[in-house]
């Protein structure tokens, strides 16, 4: 009995070995050649075929003579092919692999994009989302990025788009703190709504969300019965932004969202901008990115005067 399990044991690992030996075995390709397939399918925009010939080439040849090249073309096919963790992986292991790199910089503004870009979703670019209200735990990563790479690096290549989308990050952060101040307002929750208010006001000076922040304390002063308080942030916000006259707790609902505001009176609201990602794509190598400037978004005019027509805004101005 215990010679035919031994016999059994040994044709089964013979059968094994068999279809193993089946399987083609890869060649094993030199450096240069893996390199080159390497760079090659990332000319071809093949992503997933370039991620998948870098990662073999580091595999194989993790300390050669393409070792750090291979590294940054590889953190960019991982951007391209929208594989976040990926790319914050590689960036972080070329920082710390290669800290006195010349193209570091690249690595640092590479991570940094890629936080700016993980909350952008399909929805957001066709409906009037506001992402402010969500969480800014990607948008924080991304401004500490940029604002790191801005400081090491000020004459870097990237260091102005770096600052373009620093401007709008502190306003987007800014517009978060004041929407969890209105939260608190509403839920009577007054002394830390104050405190959110005078957080905007000392950490956030220069966005549009510092007047909306002196009028909340204003109203979370008056709630908690500190008249003195009040009438002197009255004062700051009367001599820094005289006009202003906006109901901050006024918040949008439910009925209004997805009615796109065709039901709402007309209300005018502080700008906040928008950034208008540039056509230029990323380089496959350090190379300069061109800024994404601002651009101002001009409604258009229906033929009542309105600033936008009721088609409009039934369908978000996707047909506009």
């Amino acid at each position: 009995m215990r010679q035919g399990k031994l016999l059994l044991a040994s044709l089964l690992a013979v059968t094994l070995t068999g279809c193993s030996s089946l399987k083609p075995k890869e060649p094993d390709y030199p450096e240069q050649v893996m390199y080159e397939k390497a760079t090659q399918s990332l000319d071809d925009a093949l992503w997933d075929q370039a991620t998948d010939w870098y990662e073999k080439l580091e595999a194989r040849y993790p300390f050669g003579r393409y070792s750090e090249q291979a590294q940054l073309e590889l953190m960019y096919a991982y951007y391209r092919s929208g594989k976040t963790a990926q790319v914050q992986a590689s960036a972080d292991r070329f920082i710390r692999v290669y800290p006195n790199s010349e193209y570091v910089d690249y690595a640092y503004y590479l991570r940094g994009l890629t936080a700016f870009e993980e909350d952008q979703s399909l929805i957001d670019r066709f409906l009037p989302t506001d992402e402010t209200e969500r969480d800014p735990g990607a948008a924080k990563d991304s401004y500490n990025d940029f604002a790191t790479l801005v400081r090491l690096y000020p004459n870097s290549p990237y260091a102005s788009d770096a600052r373009n989308r620093m401007v709008y990050l502190r306003n987007r952060l800014a517009r978060y703190e004041i929407h969890v101040a209105q939260y608190y307002l509403k839920r009577g929750a007054y002394l830390a709504a104050a405190n959110r208010g005078n957080y905007v006001v000392e950490n956030f000076q220069e966005t549009p969300a510092v007047p909306d922040g002196l009028a909340i304390m204003i109203v979370a002063y008056k709630a908690l019965n500190e008249p003195t308080l009040a009438q002197s942030t009255q004062e700051v916000l009367d001599l820094n932004y005289p006009g202003y006259d906006k109901d901050v707790l006024k918040q949008e609902s439910v009925f209004d969202r997805y009615t796109m505001g065709v039901f709402q009176s007309s209300d005018t609201k502080l700008p906040v901008p928008t950034l208008v990602k540039s056509n230029t794509e990323a380089p496959a190598q350090p190379a300069v990115q061109q800024p994404a400037e601002p651009e101002e978004q001009q409604p258009a005019a229906d033929d009542d005067g309105n600033n936008r027509s009721l088609f409009h805004k039934l369908t978000g101005g996707l047909f506009e």
